[in-house]
């Protein structure tokens, strides 16, 4: 290799590094130190903050709350009305001709990534419109529902394993394990091969949130190459030997005569395992949590089981998975009677909303009778909902309900540690004595 490509091969990370997550970064933080809505929001974030007060100041400016980019909202009905506005596409750093924009597009790579097309996260109409027409025909429902004996049977093997006289740290022995082995089922992975899987999703599922640090960044886009090599070879061995699996199925649907093509198919599996990842541990971490710390809500569901559902969507509403996501608008246009210029960003505080006492009553108590629990977005809304809601909502099920039914006498231990991520909302460490 000549001295030129090694130095652009080191030099080309850092500048994606630098323009994608160093640069917001300052930028947030040195408009949260001038008070402005949308750095504080994720500044305070990153800090595991309680961000209730934040989020009522954010709802008391109005429908739409001027940010130094454009606008934030922590109202429920405007939140559900950008999401489902065609005059809203999905928020993409876009640099222009200048020298930032000249160095993004020499820094750039080919290698799949969550958020970046052909994702589903990040393609609009009409190619959003075929691709995930043809993704849904393979995730419905009911092949979701087919997935909850083998969820069930995962998760009773994964308890299997903990010793109950031992401290656990659940993140690592529970909560990253179970989705990731059901997203093995997914994706059609053989059992050999699951460990390099775990090993992948660990690395890439940070790849959602913004501002990572350098170290993070450099082992994110290790996972994402080495994950975009072996799905090169996991996709040839499933086109030669489809199984009983939902990627198979994928492989071969087709609309029109017409299926995915590789980068689609690649940027679905990234998606499956990055976001099916971080944000069903995140569920899962945040819903143990609460039920240790709410145990008249942990009675309730024992007395009557059938909660168990509406009690995930009560985690959901209450400390979801993801905190916010960004729209970018596209056409001049107006919401709840406000002018939103084209280019400008609008931040739709998922959390917030579902802290939206227009909505939900007494919004900051955790009620897994809550009737109307499931009226939360953290699902998103639009064309963007959530593919896997119906999977999340399955796993949290079983997840939640059967460690505490093997385990009745779980508790936290001292060392619970919030992530220091921005956009996702969860726990790094969790640690239990679980008799």
């Amino acid at each position: 290799m000549s001295t030129s490509n090694l130095a652009e091969e080191h030099v080309k990370p850092a500048v994606r590094w630098g323009i994608g997550h160093a640069l917001p970064r300052a930028v947030l933080r040195l408009a949260a130190r001038r008070g402005d809505l949308q750095g504080r929001i994720t500044v305070e974030a990153s800090t595991g903050a309680d961000l209730t007060g934040l989020f009522d100041e954010i709802r008391a400016r109005g429908p739409l709350a001027a940010t130094k980019v454009g606008h934030t909202t922590t109202r429920h009905e405007v939140v559900k009305a950008v999401l489902g506005n065609d005059a809203f596409i999905t928020a993409r750093p876009r640099f222009g001709a200048g020298v930032l924009g000249k160095l993004a597009a020499w820094s750039a790579t080919n290698v799949m990534h969550p958020v970046q097309p052909p994702s589903l996260l990040a393609v609009e109409p009409p190619s959003h419109t075929r691709y995930r027409k043809l993704v849904t025909r393979v995730f419905t429902a009911r092949a979701v529902e087919q997935l909850r004996v083998r969820t069930q049977q995962i998760t009773d093997e994964l308890l299997d394993d903990l010793d109950p006289t031992n401290p656990v740290d659940l993140i690592e022995a529970y909560c990253g394990l179970l989705p990731v082995t059901v997203i093995s089922e997914i994706l059609g992975v053989p059992p050999e091969e699951r460990a390099t899987v775990l090993a992948l999703g660990g690395a890439a599922a940070p790849s959602l949130d913004l501002g990572l640090s350098w170290r993070v960044f450099r082992d994110v886009e290790a996972g994402l190459t080495t994950f975009d090599a072996w799905l090169t070879r996991h996709l040839d061995a499933l086109r030669a030997n489809p199984g009983d699996n939902l990627f198979s199925r994928l492989i071969t649907a087709r609309e029109d005569g017409v299926g995915l093509t590789e980068r689609e198919l690649k940027a679905t599996a990234g998606l499956v395992l990055a976001a099916g990842f971080e944000t069903t541990v995140n569920l899962l971490g945040n819903g143990i949590a609460l039920l240790t710390r709410h145990p008249e809500q942990l009675a309730l569901l024992r007395s009557k089981p059938e909660l168990w559902a509406n009690a995930v969507d009560e985690v959901l509403r209450f400390d979801p998975p993801v905190l916010l996501t960004g729209r970018m608008c596209a056409q001049d246009t107006t919401v709840a009677g406000i002018p939103v210029r084209r280019g400008q960003i609008v931040t739709t505080v998922l959390a917030g909303a579902n802290r939206d006492p227009s909505v939900f009553s007494d919004p900051g108590t955790f009620d897994v009778t809550r009737p109307n629990a499931r009226d939360h977005v953290s699902f998103g809304a639009g064309r963007h909902y959530c593919l896997g809601a119906q999977l999340a909502r399955m796993e949290g099920e079983i997840g939640l309900r059967t460690i505490f039914d093997r385990f009745p006498g779980l508790r936290l231990a001292a060392g619970a540690r919030r992530r220091p991520t921005r956009i996702l909302r969860g726990f790094e460490r969790l640690p239990a004595q679980l008799s």
